[in-house]
């Protein structure tokens, strides 16, 4: 059974209460995580305003950074270990498993060196008076983690806010945060004082709303859908509380008729079926200009049905959803485009190895998809690619512009200026040229416009937004 972690302690909630965890390769149950609620949550925010308004405060920036070293170098030691724990909750191929660990190392190793760069300014004023601002943390810090990247997320969220200064209250998903209760307890040995991360698991309704709307938190950072975005926000307006919101997104590949295809086509595909294509920023829409059209679709379309879908311990193309919630969402979405008379041009295979009891999905490429038709407007989040044309680079500007998303894009191009137009004209927060990383590497601030949220984790502009702003003005004469 796994146990909350709160002040360095692992803890049982006060309801008593359990929650089974689930092997998406084979839906059985193999652990048990506690279902907290509100009182757990209030633990937990106490915890971390002690440790805020004790411990945590008096170290210099120079020492979080030394916490937050240690903390990588324990991850890294412990990487096989934490692979294989995400591997099974979350049903990741061994290789997605093994990124995401080493990206965890990265981020802390990141924020470590970043402690002691976040500088103030001086500001020319009035003759006699010194004006300068520098920045202050927030204080108690929410973070609210998806199933998906469970790992990662944490290390872009709670290593940002952890290097600018502030104590973290966790909540990660019911489905998969077993990751990140052993993250917390290698964290205390690594030195972290009691209270600094606190983890508490359980149903979003119930812990997720309950760290939402406590007073006690002074900032909240949401990766998760729309919807519930809506539902942070509203929970923090009532106390004036800032958010950093990441909701998703459906991003397009632009390919144009210069593209090189050897090199665009393997990025293509894995930024669709990487993790199963439950990634915020998976590219989940093509847009091809006319005259490659065919051809792209039919190379395309070979690749697909070489895709192997299985168990996450088989370490193939494709691992399952997370749970038949999701993989029934999926079904949804494509008999939609059955009914609409959507073309399935090609689709991978599940091995005959993998249990029925799984949660698995092919790999679908859907071709001359109507851009109004909601699987190339919604976000699916599974491994379903819908294919369009365009006519010329307004077309492809209008079609990649044309949903309420805007968290990611790709253009594949060999026209330089071309390449800066198309970087300029679409609305997303992160423009790949002739690449695509799917979120981009720790450096790279992380963010969306539209429905996709606001506010940026990752690199060195999260630690703005985990800050606040403090301006003094000294009258000396």
């Amino acid at each position: 059974m796994q146990l909350n972690f709160i002040d360095n302690q692992s803890t049982t909630s006060a309801t008593g209460r359990t929650l089974p965890v689930i092997d998406p390769s084979d839906g059985q149950p193999y652990d048990d995580i506690q279902r907290s609620d509100a009182r757990d949550i209030d633990s937990a925010v106490q915890a971390a305003h002690r440790c805020f308004d004790g411990s945590w405060q008096r170290l210099s920036a120079a020492e979080r950074g030394r916490l937050l070293m240690a903390l990588s170098r324990k991850v890294a030691e412990h990487a096989d270990e934490l692979a294989a724990i995400e591997q099974r909750d979350c049903g990741k191929p061994t290789k997605q498993a093994v990124a995401d660990a080493a990206a965890l190392v990265r981020y802390f190793e990141f924020y470590a060196g970043a402690c002691d760069k976040l500088h103030g300014h001086t500001i020319p004023y009035q003759s006699g008076t010194s004006v300068l601002t520098w920045r202050e943390p927030h204080g108690v810090t929410g973070h609210i983690v998806p199933w998906n990247y469970p790992m990662q997320i944490f290390g872009r969220s709670v290593g940002g806010a952890l290097a600018a200064g502030n104590c973290c209250v966790v909540k990660p998903s019911e489905d998969a945060c077993l990751s990140l209760i052993r993250v917390a307890e290698l964290a205390a040995e690594a030195g972290f004082p009691p209270g600094a991360i606190n983890i508490v698991t359980g149903y979003g309704h119930e812990v997720g709303d309950a760290l939402a709307r406590h007073a006690g938190i002074d900032h909240i950072s949401f990766t998760g859908s729309p919807t519930v975005g809506t539902l942070i926000q509203q929970a923090a307006a009532e106390r004036h509380c800032p958010v950093t919101l990441e909701l998703g997104g459906k991003s397009p590949q632009i390919v144009f008729a210069d593209a090189d295809l050897d090199a665009a086509i393997p990025v293509i595909i894995n930024a669709i079926v990487q993790n199963a294509g439950q990634t915020c920023s998976a590219g989940s829409r093509l847009l091809v200009e006319q005259s490659l059209y065919g051809e792209l679709i039919g190379r395309l379309a070979q690749a697909f049905e070489a895709l192997r879908v299985g168990p996450a311990a088989m370490d193939l193309d494709v691992g399952p959803l997370i749970r038949q919630s999701q993989q029934e969402r999926v079904w949804e979405f494509l008999n939609d485009a059955q009914a609409a008379g959507i073309a399935t041009v090609a689709q991978g295979r599940i091995v005959d190895e993998a249990p029925e009891s799984g949660f698995y999905q092919v790999p679908v490429l859907l071709a001359d998809v109507p851009q109004n038709h909601r699987v190339a407007q919604d976000e699916v989040f599974g491994p379903v690619l819908s294919a369009m044309s365009f006519s010329d680079e307004d077309h492809a500007v209008a079609l990649a512009n044309a949903t309420r998303f805007g968290l990611v894009a790709g253009v594949w191009t060999r026209d330089g200026a071309r390449q800066f137009r198309m970087a300029r004209r679409v609305r997303s927060g992160q423009v790949f040229i002739n690449n695509y990383g799917a979120g981009g590497g720790v450096e790279l601030p992380f963010g969306g416009f539209k429905s996709s949220g606001y506010g940026r984790e990752k690199g060195f502009e999260a630690l703005y937004g985990f800050t606040t702003l403090k301006t003094v003005a000294v009258r000396h004469g």
